[in-house]
């Protein structure tokens, strides 16, 4: 059952309290939403107001472009995927009334919101066993009709699995991934977002991790025209771990986008939270906000958080925007930080010095820069394909620099 619209307003000042009155806009008294935690949330697309660009999750993100994903009907139809056979993992597509649609998180915006509205079935990964086990589930050609979609990821307690979703073709999809980590389980899940030129992708991601349980999430956002991924963790038992990583490469007109949240509402939680991109050509754009929320029942925390982008080209824009809440003081250790920039002349001027190029010298410190993030995936064909992906990345970034050609008389 989908939550009610709720707001907070403050009493009216008197005319006896210092002469305070009310303004003229009608807004006087009105408190904001105080913590993270505290955004509204339902899974009725019809209580949330039509997306204009100026709400907060939505103010830095093209949103003419996907109009039909925020307010259109969508298409909530399973779909197919390829996986290989692996035990431990049964994947199902299940109803709307499975127990855990539901038990993670709920849509804070319009488009997750239509397409939890929408959706038919849920795709549903569960994780048993104890014994490490990998698989990838692919979507492909899905279409370029508007699509909402809903999936669930549970393990077990005490399991342990690397799940890959891999996402190509064509595609203009609105999705809701709610991942359920069991007590002492330890999962790895890698979003890798490959879709053709034209795709549009936008996705919510809710995590809750139990006692002593351990996620490991991954973001890689390197195809498509609009990619918008956003993880929220909720460190649910004591003892909880997460890492969450994203490495994204955007080129000329792309828009690469994240918003991660992660909520240390258990004792002794640990988090970090570590994304890296490059941009390249004009129009170029991504967008990090990250946001942690140590809650009062989350003494022990140690959480840190970093974003770092890496501009290739002119013409390119990369908002960073690290946020950090703290309702306790009895913690281990809590921070953030951001930074982007150009390359190192230093860096260059060391490797050129050495007989190396210019432009080896250039894909040398990209390939290093965002090679952290490849390296932490765990999962070692995947790691190679990626490595690959980005020196095709940056065999394109030379011809972008390269001068254009002259005629000759």
């Amino acid at each position: 059952m989908s939550a009610a619209p709720t707001s907070t307003t403050a009493a009216l000042p008197t005319s006896e309290q210092h002469g305070i009155k009310a303004h003229s806009d009608g807004r006087f008294g009105f408190v904001p939403v105080q913590t993270r935690n505290d955004r509204f949330k339902s899974v009725d697309v019809a209580d949330f107001a039509p997306v204009t660009g100026r709400e907060a999750v939505w103010k830095l993100s093209p949103v003419a472009k996907f109009t039909d994903l925020t307010a259109g009907e969508l298409d909530g139809a399973p779909y197919d995927v390829a996986s290989t056979p692996t035990d431990g993992v049964a994947i199902d597509w299940v109803g709307r009334d499975d127990a855990r649609i539901g038990s993670v998180g709920a849509p804070e915006e319009r488009a997750a919101a239509n397409a939890w509205t929408s959706f038919e079935k849920a795709l549903a990964i569960t994780v048993t066993g104890e014994e490490d086990k990998e698989i990838t589930i692919t979507r492909a050609q899905l279409g370029t009709g508007p699509r909402g979609a809903h999936t669930i990821i549970e393990a077990r307690p005490f399991s342990r699995a690397t799940i890959i979703l891999e996402n190509t073709g064509d595609a203009r999809i609105t999705e809701n991934l709610e991942i359920i980590v069991g007590e002492s389980a330890h999962l790895t899940v890698v979003s890798l977002q490959e879709w053709n030129t034209g795709a549009v992708h936008l996705a919510n991601h809710f995590a809750s991790v139990g006692r002593d349980a351990y996620l490991k999430h991954v973001v890689v956002s390197l195809g498509g025209s609009i990619v918008r991924v956003n993880p929220s963790v909720r460190l649910a038992g004591p003892g909880s771990d997460t890492d969450l990583f994203g490495l994204y490469f955007a080129d000329a007109g792309q828009h690469l986008e994240q918003q991660v949240y992660v909520h240390h509402d258990a004792a002794n939680s640990r988090s970090r939270v570590t994304y890296k991109g490059a941009l390249q050509g004009t129009g170029a754009r991504t967008v990090w906000i990250g946001d942690v929320l140590i809650g009062r029942n989350a003494p022990g925390t140690d959480s840190y958080e970093q974003n770092r982008n890496l501009v290739l080209t002119e013409g390119t824009r990369a908002d960073s925007i690290p946020n950090l809440e703290i309702e306790t003081g009895d913690i281990k250790g809590a921070g953030h930080a951001s930074a982007t920039g150009r390359f190192d002349d230093e860096q260059l001027f060391y490797l050129q010095s050495r007989g190396i190029t210019e432009d080896e010298a250039r894909r040398l410190v990209v390939r290093g820069f965002l090679s952290e993030i490849v390296q932490h995936i765990g999962s070692k064909p995947l790691e190679d394909r990626l490595q690959a992906a980005i020196e095709a990345e940056l065999r394109s970034t030379d011809e972008v620099r390269a001068p254009a050609p002259t005629e000759e008389n």
